[in-house]
């Protein structure tokens, strides 16, 4: 899909350092030349189209809490049953399908292990599934990020 240069912009220049401040889409609207309103109507534009999952911070999980990458091999006909039953969780912040025995992939992330646990195990009660759970023991590189405009 297409995105309108003001889009692009905005991706490209606040994926990274959004303004944390008490009117951030004001600052970055005066960062872009353009007014608040056009900055939140982009915002909801990307959004609607299914272009933008969420606008907010991403905290580095050993400083504020614990996190897991989880998965599950899933009968393919209960996927979707089971992918919404792990998205009841504002826990989860990413849940995907992939080509493999396990076949739903999720990451949990709060504040302590012991709270990521009891999801893992009201999960595996609710489905019938046995998680496999993969938490982080070194962080090499995260910079998720994408630049959509050509640099010189």
């Amino acid at each position: 899909m297409t995105q309108s240069p003001l889009a692009r912009r905005l991706i490209d220049r606040f994926q990274h350092g959004m303004p944390v401040c008490a009117e951030p889409y004001r600052v970055m609207a005066q960062t872009l030349g353009c007014s608040e309103a056009q900055v939140l109507e982009c915002l909801q534009h990307l959004q609607l189209a299914g272009t933008l999952s969420r606008v907010g911070p991403v905290f580095e999980h050993t400083r504020a809490g614990a996190s897991t990458l989880a998965a599950f091999a899933v009968p393919q006909e209960r996927l979707q049953q089971v992918a919404e039953r792990v998205n009841q969780y504002p826990e989860v912040n990413h849940n995907y399908a992939r080509e493999h025995r396990y076949n739903l992939w999720f990451v949990l992330t709060g504040p302590t292990r012991a709270h990521l646990d009891s999801i893992l195990q009201e999960l595996e009660q609710d489905t019938g599934l046995t998680p496999l759970d993969l938490p982080m023991l070194t962080a090499y590189r995260i910079d998720l990020g994408f630049a959509l405009e050509a640099t010189p």
